[in-house]
């Protein structure tokens, strides 16, 4: 993996990988794409630093660890969604001012006519054959943003709800209520 992190040359870069990595555990094909992805948000949408971004994952396989680390979306604050369509793809948006109820984001996948020209990348997508992190991520390195294809997207931003708090009637315990229900969700199911 050494020989892998030198060969990147743009500081940035680096310092986002070395911020993901502890994060995520180690370098792996999958968060080195989520990073991909999300340097491509930053670019389209123009993103500022400290700027809130939204984004749905379409896999919860790795891609989504860069956006929270170094991206600030999580689930936690809503700004992360995990929609697991076994997909390599996200769509993105930047936070939008209350009572705007639509923005445009950027959905960005992983695409595979474009992985042609990097084997070893392909073979890896595809999973036509067994490849180490170590050897797809050069392919990564060599493509930069060709292997992606992105367009915009119209987004329906969810009016957020008053929240308010509810004892459940047949267990008793504490939920957040949404709409009138009076179960929480677990007694529901």
């Amino acid at each position: 993996m050494e020989t892998i992190i030198e060969q990147i040359k743009d500081p940035e870069l680096l310092s986002q990988i070395e911020k993901l990595v502890p994060f995520h555990g180690y370098l792996t094909s999958g968060a080195f794409i989520g990073l991909q992805m999300l340097n491509i948000a930053r670019k389209v949408l123009d993103v500022r630093d400290g700027e809130r971004i939204y984004v749905t994952c379409e896999t919860r396989n790795c891609v989504p660890d860069p956006f929270q680390i170094l991206g600030g979306a999580t689930s936690g604050n809503n700004g992360l969604k995990i929609k697991d369509l076994g997909k390599m793809a996200v769509t993105v948006n930047k936070r939008v001012p209350d009572g705007v109820d639509a923005t445009k984001g950027v959905r960005i996948m992983l695409d595979p006519e474009k992985t042609e020209a990097y084997p070893k990348l392909h073979a890896w997508y595809l999973n036509t054959a067994k490849l180490p992190h170590t050897e797809v991520l050069p392919d990564l390195l060599a493509a930069g943003e060709k292997v992606y294809t992105w367009n915009f997207v119209d987004i329906k931003v969810p009016v957020k709800g008053k929240k308010r708090i509810q004892r459940c009637e047949k267990c008793g315990e504490m939920f957040i209520r949404y709409n009138d229900e009076l179960l929480c969700g677990e007694c529901t199911e």
